[in-house]
């Protein structure tokens, strides 16, 4: 094969990973559990071919990168295991020679939406599909954990656990699917774009601190992850949306805290971030029919953008609040800032300018300009896929 063209997903943990007990392997101290996200709305996109220079080439977003550490023990991984399949069956001899990667994200990148995880995905399923090797997803997820933790949850779609595991090697660490993007197709998700330049604290830097000098992350791996791994699995498989986003705002702020925690404090947090989790709250407490306590749930990973999971029957009705709360900027400046499919009419009715009202009464006001850079809407989607072949 002397071209691949793949596409793999973002993921979103819902409970998040921070912390290596290994990082050589990327062993992670805590289990973890995502979301995968749908490819039509956001993607890493990798080709890979031979190349016809004198080493390998990885390009991103149109520029040549340095071959760091992860990336060329990922592409060794994948070149001794294609060297193994040509002694075995006597393939031709392509294990040898340079390839050149091109890959782009169609998202902000290292803006803490999970941009290596999807990347290093793409990566590991173009490689193995590029060498033609026998591997199952479980296999590749193990690879692409070698390359970016996180990177191994979006080899799979629908909802997706990351087995921290116990052996040293690592061969107990890996991915696996806890439900498919087709058993809970009602949940959707916005993703609120508060920032689109890389963040000051890289996550590989930022969660080795953490672990360092937090007095706080101890509890979160020993009690608070493992309760809630636990909980989550089974609101998932319930479908039980309160259960669910009450554990992923919880975890969330966790995650944060223990950021703040760690010495010197990290802060991914902005300010138009935390206005964000405020009007989540009251926007929950103002629609609550005393029955459903949640409509919404926000998290946030290393970064300052928020994603907002929802049902599809609330989204249209909390687009329209949001659209209130946080209004886009001016007509001549909207063609990129929304993606999706999103209605035409974000106007409120007389009864939702009540609710307006009382969420206005409870300490949330509209912003007199536009704080977003832009708004997705997407779903839960499937894993990777080639493309082009």
């Amino acid at each position: 094969m002397s071209l691949i063209t793949c596409i793999a997903p973002v993921n979103i943990a819902v409970i998040k990973y921070w912390g290596k007990r290994d990082q050589e392997l990327l062993l992670p101290t805590n289990g973890s559990l995502s979301v995968t996200l749908s490819t039509e709305d956001m993607h890493s996109k990798t080709s890979v071919k031979f190349s016809t220079g004198n080493e390998d080439e990885v390009w991103l977003n149109g520029k040549k990168q340095e071959m760091n550490k992860r990336f060329k023990n990922v592409l060794s991984k994948f070149k001794q295991l294609r060297k193994e399949e040509e002694a075995l069956n006597n393939l031709p001899k392509i294990s040898g020679k340079y390839i050149l990667v091109e890959s782009e994200n169609n998202f902000p990148t290292a803006a803490g939406l999970a941009s290596s995880a999807s990347g290093f995905a793409c990566l590991a399923f173009s490689l193995a599909k590029f060498y033609a090797l026998p591997l199952n997803d479980t296999e590749i997820s193990k690879i692409a954990r070698i390359g970016s933790g996180s990177a191994c949850r979006s080899i799979f779609g629908g909802f997706v656990a990351w087995e921290m595991g116990s052996m040293k090697d690592g061969s107990d660490s890996y991915a696996v699917q806890i439900a498919p993007e087709t058993h809970w197709p009602e949940m959707e998700a916005l993703i609120l774009v508060v920032s689109d330049v890389k963040k000051h604290t890289s996550s590989t830097s930022g969660m080795q601190t953490t672990i360092e000098t937090s007095e706080l992350v101890a509890q979160r791996i020993n009690h608070s992850v493992k309760q809630r791994l636990h909980d989550m699995i089974t609101a998932i498989q319930t479908k039980n949306f309160d259960s669910f986003a009450e554990l992923t705002m919880k975890d969330s702020n966790q995650f944060h805290a223990v950021c703040l925690d760690t010495f010197p404090p990290i802060f991914y947090l902005t300010d138009i971030s935390r206005k964000i989790i405020n009007f989540i709250h009251v926007y929950n407490k103002v629609t609550s029919d005393g029955i459903n306590l949640y409509k919404a749930a926000y998290t946030f990973d290393a970064g300052p953008n928020a994603v907002i999971y929802t049902l599809k029957k609330d989204i249209d009705q909390l687009m329209k609040f949001i659209n209130f709360f946080f209004p886009p900027p001016e007509d001549n400046e909207l063609k990129n800032y929304y993606r999706g499919s999103f209605g035409s009419d974000f106007t409120l009715s007389e009864k939702e300018q009540s609710i307006a009202l009382e969420i206005t009464k409870l300490g949330i006001n509209r912003n007199s300009g536009s704080l977003l850079n832009g708004i997705i809407k997407t779903k839960v989607g499937e894993g990777p896929k080639v493309i082009v072949e």
